[in-house]
Formats: C-alpha cells, structure tokens, sequence
C-alpha cells in the first residue's frame, strides 16, 4: 500500500482508554464529526528588512474537538468528571396521569412508589394549573407526599392530576455522584481517532495521543433535533515525555 495515495471518508471512529480506575476503553458513539487542530506558537528574527530572516517554534499544542450523539455516561464519567461510577440510575416520571379518588383516602400511589426518589410536583389535567406542595393535611388545591403516595384534599376529589417525580432503577444504567474535588485534578485518557479508505479495503490513518485532559463538555438541545454532546480535549506529554503517534498508509 505504500505506492496508494490516500484518501478518508466519513466522521471515523473514536475511542478512549481513560486511566485510573476507570481504565475500560470507550467508544463515542454515533460521532457526527472530528477535529484535530496542530499548532505552534513562532518567535521571527527580523533585520532591516520587512520579513524575517530567522523563524524558531515556541510553544505547542494539540487540540480536539467530537461531536458524538449517544448520550453516554460512563464516556463523560472517565473522560471529564472523574467520579466514582456506580450501577443504577434515576429516572424522571414527568406528567403520570392520575386521579384523585372520589372517596377517603384521597390518596393516588405512583407507579413506582416503591423506588420513590423524590417529588417534581402536581397539576390539574384539566387546566395545567399547579397545586402547592403542603406538609400535610392538606386543602383544595394542595397536596402531600410521602414515600411515592400523595394525599390530596376532600375538595378535590375525583379530580385529574398529573404528577412528576424521580424514582431509582437498579437493574441498568449508570450514576456517578459529581463531587467538589480539589483544584488541578483531572482524569486524563488515550485517544485513538481513525479513518478509513472508502476505495481500498484495508487502508486506513489513525492518530493516537497518549495523554489527553478535556476542559469542556457541552450537551445542548433543540426543539427539531437531536442531542449532540460535543467534548474538547487537549494533548500532554507522558511520563516517556511522547505526545501520540500518526500512522498512514502511505
């Protein structure tokens, strides 16, 4: 292949190896695009004459940019936050349909009362008008809530109310607790970035930057669209005082 010039196609494949303890490789999923940005900064030696006569490189950098729509946490976890990752998550029950009972108690039970995490609040069906949340006892237009159960007033029986609120899975999915951590601490990670030759099987070119640290994560979304989480990472050196290594096929 040494003779083939080249060419790539696509948004390539993009893949972590954090360190630490959370050393598994992760793939960003659903990449929508790659940038890789090389650059240096350049000291100019001028003598009487308008364009320099010497030119020497200062500073280096290497910069990354993805752009990848699986919302993933155990990739934002190792890449950026660093946390301890546990099994499980919460989960958001937003509007339930429920119904106040016509006769005592006036209580409605959610769906998953039994992993009850906490309360989002209430509003009629009808009108969308919110209810105010109370200790207890509560009075027309009000509500209380204990361990997944609400209890409503005998003003508002038979009424239909939508109810919002978390609960816990165990069985799947991930957490990770973000905690203030001191300053200077970062979790860093490998990448490896290839892309392949859509006209010649086999033929490929890879980058791979030995130690990475990211400093931005944003998730932003759109009322016609999808989520695109888009992470930025910058190159270091490591220990051995190697960036990373380029392969080609020609």
């Amino acid at each position: 292949m040494s003779n083939t010039t080249s060419v790539a196609f696509g948004s390539g494949v993009l893949i972590a190896t954090p360190s630490g303890a959370n050393a598994s490789p992760v793939q960003f999923g659903a990449v929508q695009d790659v940038t890789l940005d090389i650059s240096f900064s350049t000291k100019q030696l001028f003598g009487q004459y308008q364009f320099p006569i010497a030119l020497a490189r200062g500073e280096g950098k290497i910069t990354g940019k993805a752009k990848f729509a699986n919302i993933d946490g155990p990739l934002f976890n190792a890449c950026f936050f660093g946390q301890s990752l546990n099994a499980g998550q919460k989960l958001w029950a937003y509007n339930e349909a429920g119904a106040v009972p016509s006769s005592s108690p006036y209580t409605y039970a959610t769906a998953n009362a039994a992993n009850f995490d906490g309360d989002l609040g209430v509003v009629y069906a009808a009108s969308g008008l919110a209810l105010t949340k109370v200790s207890s006892a509560p009075a027309v237009g009000q509500y209380s809530v204990s361990a997944g159960v609400y209890t409503f007033s005998s003003g508002d029986a038979g009424k239909a109310v939508l109810v919002s609120y978390s609960y816990t899975q165990t069985s799947g999915g991930s957490r990770a607790l973000i905690v203030n951590k001191a300053m200077g601490t970062a979790p860093t990670f490998q990448i490896d970035f290839y892309q392949t030759n859509p006209n010649i099987a086999g033929a490929q070119w890879s980058l791979r930057l030995f130690n990475c640290v990211s400093n931005k994560l944003s998730i932003a979304s759109k009322t016609q669209d999808f989520v695109v989480p888009e992470l930025d990472f910058e190159a270091i050196a490591n220990a051995a005082n190697s960036i990373g290594e380029i392969n080609t096929a020609v």
